[in-house]
């Protein structure tokens, strides 16, 4: 088995996302029921035999590291190696700390981590993408094109506003890097890199000392005819989790079954944390049609077209429809609910109504009482 080293990027902010990352990282951000944004990041790795993997934070960290632990869940709990979270250094300027300006100011803060990897291949993946990627065939894709970098792309259906295009020749050659465009054009990077060690220390060093601090802008863009960067097409489900519509429209894709079996694959199990909660219930009078339930949840109303994380409850003669209801939120008695996203503990009183739209459904804050 060849080597690989994982390098997870969990600090970045996606504030379009609003209430949803009031208190957390956009990788800790909860989806599909039961999973949190980065169990796919770090299961992908994972299921290509990586045994090391470090994730890249900076604020709002608290829940991700609630969440990780040791890595005992991902069975990465080791004594040496393992699950490492790598904590930020401070940047400073006239105005104080700042975030990192991107990817390669992050990995300059770690050279030192970098270089004692003990392995060839260092597979990078943002900790806000949820797929399940066949990593093992993507760094032997790597090996065989012989490429100095491999960038993952998704199917052309998948396009979003923002990211990074890659135009490429007809033999799978990056020939140019596109981003901040209107309309796109080439295949949309997934934001996931496959890179050896060694190269990957040489583009830290050389940022370090040019005060370089874009992966895209400085390694891939301006590099691109001195390195041969390949892409690999991922033609299954990919979510890039950016916005609260785009979170909206993901979350809703899985009561597909089809989408459901493409993402969580036997052969590629998806590792999560347990909720430690009892089976879910349906009470008398309760109804569910094509809904995705957690454990402990508690139904005696009608619940449509929704996802349903643990400890959620439904009170009597209450409707929930095309909803994302986060850990333990409760519903009261003849409420309602449609197009709505709320974070975990959100309590909608008896009689209550809070309807958005699929073009603009609703986030809800954290602990909030409506």
């Amino acid at each position: 088995m060849i080597g690989i080293h994982g390098i997870v990027f969990a600090y970045q902010q996606r504030e379009s996302l609003q209430e949803l990352v009031k208190e957390r990282a956009s990788a800790s951000v909860p989806f599909g029921g039961r999973y949190r944004a980065i169990d796919f990041a770090i299961s992908n790795l994972v299921n290509a035999g990586a045994r090391d993997v470090g994730v890249l934070v900076q604020e709002r960290y608290q829940s991700l590291l609630d969440h990780l632990g040791t890595g005992k869940n991902f069975d990465l709990s080791r004594k040496r190696g393992g699950l490492r979270i790598l904590p930020p250094f401070n940047i400073m300027d006239d105005r104080g700390n700042k975030n990192f300006r991107g990817k390669m100011e992050a990995l300059c803060g770690v050279r030192g981590y970098i270089a004692d990897i003990k392995q060839d291949y260092v597979v990078m993946i943002d900790g806000d993408l949820v797929s399940n990627l066949p990593i093992s065939e993507i760094v032997q894709s790597h090996i065989k094109n012989k490429a100095d970098i491999t960038v993952v792309c998704g199917n052309d259906s998948f396009y979003v506003d923002s990211g990074t295009y890659f135009q490429t020749d007809e033999e799978g050659r990056v020939t140019d890097v596109l981003y901040n465009i209107h309309t796109p054009k080439g295949r949309r990077g997934l934001e996931v890199y496959v890179i050896s060690k060694t190269l990957l220390l040489e583009v830290v060093d050389y940022c370090i000392s040019h005060d370089k601090y874009s992966f895209r802008k400085d390694v891939l863009q301006e590099m691109k005819d001195e390195l041969v960067i390949r892409t690999y097409v991922w033609e299954g489900f990919a979510a890039q989790v950016r916005s609260v519509k785009e979170y909206f429209e993901r979350s809703m894709q899985l009561l597909n079954p089809e989408t459901r079996k493409d993402l969580f694959r036997e052969e590629r199990p998806i590792k999560a944390k347990g909720a430690d909660k009892s089976s879910a219930v349906i009470a008398p009078g309760g109804c569910v049609h094509n809904a995705i339930i957690g454990d402990g949840c508690l139904i005696e109303g009608i619940v449509e077209n929704s996802i349903l994380f643990p400890g959620v409850r439904v009170g009597k003669g209450s409707v929930v429809r095309n909803c994302v209801l986060f850990k333990e939120t409760v519903i009261g008695r003849r409420a309602e609910a449609a197009f709505i996203i709320s974070d975990k503990r959100v309590r909608l009183t008896d009689g209550a109504t809070i309807i958005g739209s699929a073009l603009y459904p609703l986030a809800i804050e954290k602990g909030s009482v409506v």
